[in-house]
């Protein structure tokens, strides 16, 4: 099968032009076939190309570990004699690497969402606001517990008064979990486990400096075990 060459490249081969982006060229080489790149403005743009392949590749490889087979693979391949290895290198720096490293950063993105862990809690009225209902899903994250709050019947507070969540335990013990306006589609974060800290409750609250909880619930409900983490 006849080797590929790149177009008005006076005689150079792909395969050298990929090797000299991923810096496996053989030295005895470097040295014409950078020559060549310099003397001509479409090997220096498919240089360029193929410099970014292999730059992307390896600053998505470096966020994930890769399986031991694979790395032993990639290794076998770094030590075997270019001239064994298969005439597709292009394939392999240009949309094999491009491929390689969407498949990372997908890798990268999953792992640092959602670690595992999903509970849900159905929160009920207080006398404050009798109409009022709520229901909250809590996925466990690398960053924390997400908790995802969908209220209605709570009038929208502005004006220096807003709405805060909170996590007690047996104890007693309040955590603050973040403060919105009104009900709809708010994302609250905590520190502490829900498991730990099972009560989700809702306050009123007014800015006036005072960090402790108001005691004026106008919602609250237990979190239900389940899910793992």
């Amino acid at each position: 099968m006849r080797r590929r060459r790149a177009p008005e490249d006076g005689g150079l081969e792909i395969a050298e032009l990929a090797a000299l982006a991923d810096g496996s060229l053989a030295p005895h080489r470097r040295a014409a076939v950078e020559e060549q790149v310099a003397e001509s403005t479409d090997l220096s743009d498919r240089l360029a190309e193929q410099q970014r392949a292999v730059a992307l590749a390896r600053s998505a490889a470096a966020e994930v570990v890769a399986p031991a087979a694979l790395r032993a693979r990639i290794e076998h391949q770094r030590q075997t004699p270019r001239r064994a290895r298969p005439a597709r290198r292009f394939v392999l720096v240009g949309a094999g690497l491009a491929a390689a490293a969407a498949a990372a950063i997908a890798i990268v993105v999953v792992s640092s969402g959602t670690s595992g862990g999903q509970l849900k809690a159905a929160l009920g009225p207080t006398a404050l606001d009798p109409g009022a209902r709520g229901e909250a899903t809590l996925a466990k994250t690398s960053s924390g517990w997400r908790i995802n709050l969908n209220a209605t019947g709570l009038p929208r507070l502005d004006g220096g008064r807003f709405y805060e969540g909170w996590l007690r335990n047996q104890a007693g013990v309040l955590v603050p979990i973040g403060t919105f306006n009104e009900g709809r589609h708010v994302t609250l974060w905590a520190g502490v486990s829900p498991r730990d800290f099972p009560t989700l409750s809702i306050t009123r609250e007014q800015a006036d400096g005072n960090q402790a909880s108001s005691g004026q619930k106008v919602l609250v409900g237990t979190v239900q075990a389940g899910g793992s983490g």
